[in-house]
């Protein structure tokens, strides 16, 4: 590594989301590579540790935000001993920064100007370099540069236990092809329309296929999946929203034939874990947000909507440039979704197409 020391310990910073978790995880596996003997220490949110701790070899220090002031407190008073090689300043939020003020370490490493926000740059001493490529994980991957690491390519090792994929095992019916439906993400307005919903189910049961809904224990999702599952009957779609733990949900999502999803952690898991997996986009880039190795079975309404609500396209905008709309999933098509169903089926799984 040029001009640097070897690291022998690494601290990574990055709470929240899951799917951003995830895209992390890719970046931390490559240095992991790289660097074998290294102690890696992740600081992550309270829920994200779930998913953390089932990649091997990775101290896992949760953060709850929800203690307030007391949550800092407790970290700080954890690593206040410590003295880390490298910290990896890997989420610009404010929050994470103030985590990042109570941990030693010789190189403070955050974003670039393009990526970083909020004073980030107040809480580092480097910066990754500026790149390009506009994809959440290629910013991560940026953080894995930074220490040397030479072989970017993003692979995931995602231990699932034997008891967790036994109970999916026991969810997913053996017979026929499992489609697994995750259809509501954090934040309502990024959800597709129960109709939209109920139509791409109907479809895959009379295809033959099995379906299931995913999701967390909000109430917000827990009554969208009633609204979506209420149009059939009792047994013909498996909901479990709400019923499961982050691992579960991975090992189901492992074991699917297929995943749906809005701009959401599902998305992003189903890439680490090599599921097919349909994404659903109107407010964010899918260039920048999607499932980074299977772009090309995203459903995308993102470049017509921000046309319309800017009056330029994406290429001409900042690439965080959001679409404000509140309805714009309602852009997303019904058969939009079914024929790029049937084109995933066609492609990936040619034999899956009808079940019995």
């Amino acid at each position: 590594m040029k001009n640097k020391l070897v690291p022998e310990s690494i601290c990574i910073i990055r709470l929240s989301a899951l799917g951003d978790v995830c895209n992390a995880i890719s970046a931390v596996q490559a240095i992991q590579k790289h660097y074998p003997s290294a102690r890696i220490t992740w600081v992550c949110g309270a829920v994200e540790a779930h998913l953390i701790r089932l990649i091997p070899n990775v101290e896992v220090i949760p953060f709850d935000k929800n203690n307030g002031i007391r949550g800092y407190f407790d970290i700080w008073k954890k690593l206040k001993d410590r003295r880390f090689d490298v910290l990896l300043h890997m989420q610009y939020a404010l929050r994470a920064s103030f985590v990042a003020l109570g941990i030693k370490a010789k190189r403070k490493i955050g974003f670039d100007e393009d990526r970083s926000k909020d004073l980030q740059h107040l809480f580092i001493n480097e910066r990754i370099k500026s790149s390009d490529k506009k994809h959440v994980l290629d910013g991560m991957m940026g953080f894995a540069e930074a220490v040397g690491v030479e072989d970017i390519t993003p692979t995931w090792d995602i231990q699932i236990s034997e008891s967790d994929k036994n109970w999916a095992t026991g969810q997913l019916p053996e017979s026929g092809s499992n489609l697994v439906i995750a259809p509501a993400t954090s934040k309502a307005y990024k959800n597709w329309t129960t109709k939209g919903n109920q139509d791409l189910i109907n479809h895959a049961l009379n295809l033959g296929w099995k379906v299931t809904l995913i999701g967390s224990p909000d109430k917000t999702e827990i009554a969208l999946a009633h609204d979506i599952v209420n149009h059939f009957e009792d047994t013909q779609v498996n909901n479990l929203v709400g019923e499961t733990t982050i691992s579960q949900m991975i090992a189901i999502i492992d074991q699917a034939d297929l995943l749906v999803a809005p701009d959401s952690g599902p998305t992003h898991i189903a890439n680490a874990m090599q599921t097919p997996v349909i994404g659903l986009y109107a407010h964010h880039n899918p260039e920048r947000t999607g499932p980074y190795l299977q772009l090309d079975n995203v459903v995308s309404v993102y470049n017509e909507a921000i046309l319309e609500e800017t009056g330029k396209t994406s290429d001409e905008l900042p690439w965080r440039t959001r679409v404000k709309d509140p309805n714009a999933m309602e852009r997303i098509t019904s058969d939009m979704v079914i024929n790029r169903f049937e084109t995933v089926v066609s492609r990936l799984l040619p034999n899956k197409k009808e079940s019995s």
